[in-house]
């Protein structure tokens, strides 16, 4: 019973993390029992009459060729009819050939065709970009002419042996691909492109987050809450395993018809160019995550000096990767990441400055070298996020997402707003109104600089220090 029990448990907790699981069961059985009807009534009068016995070629195409998702159904549907479309065209005439060398010959020349054939298809198999996309149609293709050539032997009605093989196994790949196409499809192209957007967000869930836990700014919160938060926070470890589902979903999803918002050629490699930098950036950030409780902390009064433009690298980097994640799941071109980008990279001359003035002077050699470690690591973090924002960029523009629109169905005109501020050092970029698409630009003046900008406004006899520019 305990057994029983678990298995009941393992079966719901399944099902809980994908309920398509159980539609696609149902799916399963119901294209089992349409092929099976074939052969119980023949609705279909001389066209089914070639199943009988060869009834279960369709139900073992049923079982092997009916996969989860649409991509994979049709990946196998097709590769499977197509090898055995060749490879019985080719045994026919393998046979003939042979049959006119006479009963003595006809079975050497018969095991000879057999042996080159599938000695050269396995060779091909080895081939990249054939093991990728077509390895189980080669495979049908050694079965199937192996077989009909074997069988044709002793059967003189090998016209009618290969028709019969190639019909079921045409009625059991188009029922498979019609339900699995027409009844609650699973669409490959739709799982990696909600993948992406997820591992978008964990990454920029991370880099936002990253500021607090290493200043140790909930360090004396609740235990459970600082627990829970930093197994959040590891999250982003799943974007580092992903590289395997990714490179499979893509290849299924160039099989697959357009649908919803995946046009006809969506570029799906391009996808791949994305994941690929997320997984730099998850790489760093598990290098920095170290660094996060590390036991060579520097002293509390250098780090308090270095907190505003560690932050501000940190947040503004996953403020640009949520708004690449909010533009990729929305399907539509963007340049709100460009913003903080820029911030970020503002950020970083800053802290750079900072370091050159002599800060680290009174800090001891390795926690300096832990200091700097995690400053190279940030660095590296807004450079990649940078190419992150570019790659989605010409994501949108292959893809052909349309442009943000305001509410008067016009593209907008984004303001810039250049305005003086009597104190601190970093430039700052900030969003109006980010459905429309306005900004405002806010650049702080060194003291020096200062001066040099009242003179110039007083010479322009500027009443107000902000400058508003249409760019």
């Amino acid at each position: 019973m305990e057994k029983l029990r678990e298995i009941v448990r393992e079966g719901r907790r399944v099902g809980e993390e994908d309920p398509r699981r159980i539609v696609h069961s149902f799916k399963v059985g119901v294209a089992l029992v349409l092929v099976s009807s074939f052969y119980y009534y023949q609705p279909f009068g001389p066209f089914t009459d070639y199943f009988g016995i060869n009834a279960m070629w369709a139900i073992m195409t049923v079982v092997v060729v009916f996969e989860f998702s649409v991509g994979a159904t049709l990946s196998k549907g097709i590769n499977r009819g197509v090898a055995t479309f060749v490879a019985g065209g080719l045994a026919l005439g393998a046979h003939q050939l042979a049959s006119l060398s006479g009963r003595t010959i006809e079975p050497i020349l018969l095991t000879t065709f057999v042996f080159a054939t599938a000695a050269l298809a396995t060779f091909v198999r080895f081939f990249p970009r054939v093991k990728a996309t077509f390895d189980y149609g080669m495979l049908i293709f050694i079965l199937t002419f192996s077989l009909i050539c074997l069988s044709g032997f002793r059967d003189e009605e090998i016209l009618d042996l290969a028709e019969s093989r190639l019909s079921t196994v045409l009625v059991g790949g188009v029922s498979s691909v019609l339900i699995s196409i027409f009844v609650c499809p699973v669409w490959a192209g739709q799982d990696l492109h909600s993948l992406l957007v997820s591992n978008l967000d964990t990454v920029s869930h991370f880099l936002q987050e990253f500021g607090d836990e290493y200043f140790g700014a909930r360090e004396n919160g609740d235990i459970k809450v600082v627990e829970k938060r930093r197994r959040n926070l590891e999250m982003y470890k799943s974007v580092l395993n992903s590289k395997s589902d990714e490179d499979a979903l893509a290849k299924l999803a160039i099989w697959e018809p357009p649908h919803g918002k995946f046009r006809f050629r969506h570029p799906w490699k391009q996808y791949l160019d994305v994941a690929a930098l997320l997984r730099q950036c998850a790489h760093r950030i598990d290098a920095l995550n170290s660094y996060i409780n590390s036991d060579f902390q520097i002293p509390i009064d250098i780090k308090k000096k270095l907190e505003e433009p560690f932050r501000r690298m940190s947040l503004e980097s996953g403020k640009a990767i949520r708004e690449a994640s909010i533009s990729l799941k929305k399907m539509m071109k963007s340049s709100s990441y460009d913003i903080h980008i820029i911030n970020s990279q503002s950020a970083c001359k800053v802290l750079s400055t900072l370091l050159k003035s002599g800060i680290l002077n009174d800090v001891e050699p390795l926690q300096m070298v832990s200091l700097l470690t995690t400053v190279s690591l940030l660095n590296d973090i807004v450079n990649i996020t940078e190419k992150i924002s570019e790659s989605v960029r010409e994501l949108a523009s292959a893809a052909r997402f349309k442009n943000k629109m305001n509410s008067s169905s016009k593209p907008t005109e984004p303001t810039v707003s250049l305005k003086k501020s009597d104190s601190g050092r970093i430039g700052c970029a900030m969003p109006i109104n980010p459905r429309d698409g306005d900004h405002v630009v806010t650049i702080l003046l060194s003291d020096d600089d200062h001066d040099d900008y009242d003179d110039d406004t007083s010479s322009n006899n500027a009443d107000d220090d902000t400058i508003n520019e249409k760019t």
